[in-house]
């Protein structure tokens, strides 16, 4: 049950100290408790925040595979895993201000290789535990040289004290069925960490809410040339004619009708509040509630596959002879 007094939630507009996750930990951390002394229930970070986006990937043509290889060494070695040192840090903080923390991490397939990397949101409950993770499903066009595709194990929505919270990383919020599945389960608080700014995506942040009557939360890196170190050599050989700012942010808070509360910050770090209020999760979907009076079961059907994916299944102890079907790890979830 959601709680019956408002509540505030906050948005994180900043950047990482590039490609130094214990610096960005630090900084991260820092930001957590600055929202967590105004009284934050939950706080986004941006797309990628630990320990920075892959902005090279839209800049060094594809061939170009020795200096890929370098700054993929780079952000590998400064990715995290789940769980581990950087989680518990950031946790520590999280529980003692009691917040709900969203943060988007490069983080390794720490379960396999240990040598692929996802873009993840990482969930980190008010307790300071690994509440859960969705892994981006979909990397957008140049992202694809950097990031492994998730899969649908950990799409999901989590029963909070505030509400139901659930969320999708850049452009997965252009996938309808994505949408819809997170609409059926409930949602109630939509995050969209991401790279992207600009129309048309802050219209996508107002459609989204108003078609899910959700409170969508968009956080953004306000992301400067000059926020790459020098030591990088991509920023002279690739960015030389660049100038200024690589992102605005333009990170944002939007209403369950569609209505830019907070936002969009331009070309700063800030921290971007809003409050809600527990009938605004409810009331406005008198009119439409896509997943409830205005779906149509009995015309549409959306079926989830929320199996996990292993790189390596060790079967141990079978019969000869004896068929093995099925993987008892899978589920189809009917929305």
């Amino acid at each position: 049950m959601a709680k019956a007094s408002p509540f505030t939630v906050a948005v994180v507009q900043a950047r990482p100290e590039f490609l130094d996750l214990d610096a960005t930990v630090d900084k991260a951390c820092e930001l957590i408790r600055e929202v967590g002394e105004k009284g934050a229930e939950l706080v986004l970070f941006p797309e990628a925040f630990l320990p920075g986006y892959p902005v090279w990937v839209w800049f060094i043509p594809p061939v170009h595979t020795h200096p890929l290889r370098e700054f993929y060494s780079e952000l590998h070695g400064n990715s995290v895993s789940i769980p581990g040192e950087e989680t518990d840090r950031m946790g520590k903080v999280a529980a003692e201000y009691g917040i709900t923390v969203a943060m988007g991490v490069n983080e390794r397939n720490s379960e396999a290789s240990g040598s692929s990397l996802y873009n993840t949101l990482l969930y980190i409950g008010p307790d300071g535990s690994v509440l859960g993770r969705h892994r981006k499903m979909i990397p957008t066009a140049a992202e694809r040289l950097v990031y492994a595709q998730g899969d649908g194990a950990d799409l999901e929505v989590y029963p909070m004290r505030f509400g139901k919270l659930g969320g999708l990383i850049c452009w997965e919020n252009y996938m309808p069925l994505a949408r819809y599945a997170l609409s059926a389960w409930g949602e109630q608080i939509h995050l969209a960490p991401t790279w992207d700014r600009g129309e048309p995506w802050l219209s996508t942040m107002r459609h989204a809410a108003k078609e899910s009557r959700t409170f969508v939360l968009g956080a953004c890196q306000a992301f400067h040339k000059d926020d790459i170190p020098d030591r990088f050599s991509f920023k002279e050989e690739y960015l030389g004619s660049v100038d200024g700012w690589l992102n605005p942010g333009h990170s944002v808070i939007v209403n369950p009708d569609g209505k830019v509360i907070a936002g969009p910050a331009d070309q700063e770090e800030t921290i971007l509040y809003s409050e809600v209020r527990p009938n605004e999760l409810v009331g406005p979907r008198w009119q439409l509630d896509v997943a409830g009076h205005y779906g149509r079961p009995d015309v549409f059907e959306l079926t989830v596959h929320r199996r996990h994916t292993p790189f390596l299944k060790m079967e141990e102890g079978c019969p000869e002879n004896e068929e093995v079907t099925g993987d008892p790890g899978e589920t189809a979830t009917e929305v």
